[in-house]
């Protein structure tokens, strides 16, 4: 197991969010740089890390949007000055508050949603009846994850009733997020990606719909399918990385810019078992399948965080123990979710404090 890119600071309260800044922005610049190779933009996810520090760095580095998963995490971007924004997700706006917000926004940005159904497209067009312009729309597709999204054959469909609602149909978007499912399936995602894109981009221009966007996007997937006809990728996972990063191969933990500080508090050297202050509250409770336990203890690598209560991780080694007390840093399963639970993210570098950066649209999940 090759070592973190940090070294923990002395003294620190735990559990804490650590952000190690040399990391973040190599992974910021490097995966900015990667994505001009292939000619593709980049739209990252900002529900990773919700902070404008991270999003601001991004944005510097060179996209071409930015990508929100809530109404409210755009509200916080807009109040930021950030306003070239897609929510890569099926906005219900048939409530009156919603379509308020929707609207307001709208109007003091540009402002792209994703859209899967007739019944969407007409209440998105509702919405935003009367403002002075048509509110763009992308046409979610299914890759594989059957999760949202439809068939490419129905993508005309759903653009002639956008249209119809007075939309502008500005292409289509997908996520393979069945590439979470296996070591091996990060390639075979992304080629999904490509494919629903392409057949969709076919069938949408031959019913008089140009695309100007065909967006893909996931952390595991998007090296594979940033190409043709992929105009940009919609990563956001990869500022941090995290355990499920390092499993499937797509960051070395030296690529690793963001860990969980926690303290042993108990120790039994009889059956090898010790406990970490970090439970549910601090490293979440995700435990996708490609993984063991709840995170990665890359100090003792043989340990294998075992179960998690709310404030206590339950772990077990056939290898060393460490002593109570030690502090220790813990690589969580699934970064995004650790950051929606804290307020702020310690930044260190060369292992000292050096800023605290609000979680900005933390708790915005609506």
């Amino acid at each position: 197991m090759t070592a973190l890119s940090f070294a923990l600071p002395e003294g620190i309260d735990t559990p804490t969010v650590l952000v190690d800044v040399d990391a973040l922005e190599q992974n910021i610049t490097s995966w900015a740089a990667r994505m001009r190779e292939r000619g593709v933009g980049l739209r990252p996810h900002t529900k990773t890390s919700k902070c404008l520090q991270v999003i601001e760095r991004q944005v510097h580095a060179g996209v071409v949007g930015l990508t929100v998963a809530t109404l409210g995490e755009a509200e916080v971007l807009a109040d930021a000055g950030f306003t070239d924004l897609f929510q890569a997700f099926p906005l219900w706006a048939g409530r009156p508050g919603v379509a308020h917000r929707l609207r307001a926004l709208h109007e003091r940005t540009s402002l792209m949603i994703g859209v899967e159904s007739v019944d969407s497209a007409a209440a998105l067009g509702a919405a935003v009846r009367g403002s002075n312009r048509p509110l763009r729309v992308l046409i979610e597709l299914d890759p594989g994850l059957h999760r949202t999204g439809v068939s490419p054959g129905h993508a005309v469909a759903i653009a002639r009733a956008a249209a119809d609602a007075g939309l502008e149909v500005h292409g289509a978007f997908t996520f393979g997020g069945h590439g979470y499912g296996s070591c091996d399936m990060p390639s075979y995602a992304g080629d999904d990606e490509v494919r629903v894109l392409a057949q969709a981009a076919e069938q949408l221009r031959s019913a008089g719909f140009e695309p100007t966007v065909l967006s893909a996007g996931s952390t595991p997937t998007a090296l594979h399918s940033a190409r043709p006809p992929v105009t940009d990728e919609r990563p956001g996972t990869y500022v941090f990385h995290d355990a499920q990063q390092v499993q499937l191969g797509v960051a070395t933990l030296g690529e690793v810019s963001l860990v969980v500080a926690a303290t042993v508090v108990a120790c039994h050297p009889g059956d090898g078992r010790f406990v970490l202050d970090a439970g549910s509250k601090a490293l979440a409770a995700d435990r996708p399948g490609i993984v063991s336990g709840h995170g990665m203890l890359p100090a003792y690598p043989q340990a294998n965080l075992e179960r998690l209560s709310e404030h206590h991780c339950v772990a077990h080694t056939e290898g060393p123990l460490p002593r109570v007390g030690e502090v220790v840093a813990v690589v969580p399963n699934h970064c995004c979710v650790v950051v929606n639970l804290v307020d702020r993210l310690t930044v260190v570098q060369r292992g000292e404090v050096i800023d605290h950066w609000p979680v900005a649209s933390r708790g915005r999940n609506s």
